[in-house]
């Protein structure tokens, strides 16, 4: 199915920070139709993961074919929003979704309706949905290969652990948004990150809302097998329900299927707003690497 664009008008705000007034957001507002009043109306909030951006992979993709006004924005560190950068600090990255919900409803009377978020996003997202009264509104969210076993995450720094534990930091250098990109990581961010809680949505996300967990099976960043276990944790609520979508040949970037990841949210964005969703797994209509398309 194709899903053509659908935002009429993109405005790029620059969101005061309330609890770094130094360090504001950037973001950008897609309107379906910017002459109508923004009071009451639904919108849906695009997360990017560690050492991303606004735009990348397949978040601006989605936010232009939405049926409905969309905001996406960089953390605090990243891209154009200026700050420290740190590998651990999730709980400043839930600061900044905190600041970006309170502007748009504040400042143009939005509902927050949908959640998309990738790797870090999802992790971020899940705290926020968890512990946020402003959740509750939330009827949809989507899982984009999101990291469930924190402690993992040693699992990916492997060649870097010898430096890691000579020096107590290791340098990482990216390409971001086509810029060169370096970080410092200690041993401190490490931990931080390992030991962040992501236990909590057994008991506290929000019963009513319905999710997609959508992850390839070559994810060598994040295992597959943590999107079995957000399956297993959301899958018994009621009336929200949950979808696991598993695609078979995609890496943790969906590196070549952006254009196809996008649709996938999309038509289960249409159940959605149809409210036609049921739990259980869901086919990706995403046409794999090999000749065959999948079905799982």
């Amino acid at each position: 199915m194709s899903y053509p664009i659908t935002s009429k008008k993109t405005t790029k705000l620059r969101i005061p920070h309330p609890k770094d007034p130094d360090h504001p957001l950037t973001g950008i507002l897609e309107q379906v139709d910017s002459e109508k009043p923004t009071q009451g109306r639904r919108i849906a909030l695009l997360l990017h993961g560690t050492i991303g951006h606004k735009d990348y992979l397949f978040l601006k993709r989605t936010a232009l074919r939405l049926p409905m006004d969309s905001f996406r924005f960089d953390f605090r560190g990243n891209f154009e929003s200026p700050g420290p950068w740190r590998m651990g600090a999730f709980l400043n990255d839930v600061e900044d979704l905190e600041a970006a919900v309170a502007y748009l409803t504040k400042e143009f009377g939005y509902i927050i309706d949908l959640l998309i978020g990738h790797s870090r996003g999802v992790v971020t997202a899940f705290r926020w949905m968890c512990t946020a009264k402003e959740a509750a509104s939330v009827r949809g969210f989507v899982n984009a290969a999101g990291r469930y076993r924190m402690p993992l995450i040693y699992n990916t720094i492997t060649d870097m652990q010898q430096e890691l534990d000579a020096n107590g930091f290791f340098i990482r250098k990216e390409s971001v948004a086509r810029q060169p990109w370096e970080g410092r990581i200690t041993k401190e961010d490490m931990e931080e990150f390992a030991t962040f809680d992501s236990s909590l949505v057994w008991n506290f996300f929000p019963d009513n809302a319905h999710v997609l967990t959508l992850h390839g099976l070559a994810d060598q960043t994040v295992p597959p097998y943590d999107a079995m276990i957000y399956a297993d944790a959301l899958g018994s609520r009621s009336p929200g329900t949950h979808n696991l979508c598993y695609v078979e040949q995609a890496d943790h970037n969906f590196t070549g299927l952006a254009d196809d990841v996008t649709a996938t949210i999309l038509d289960w964005v249409t159940y959605l707003e149809a409210d036609k969703l049921r739990t259980g797994v869901w086919p990706t209509g995403i046409r794999e690497k090999s000749s065959r398309t999948s079905k799982l």
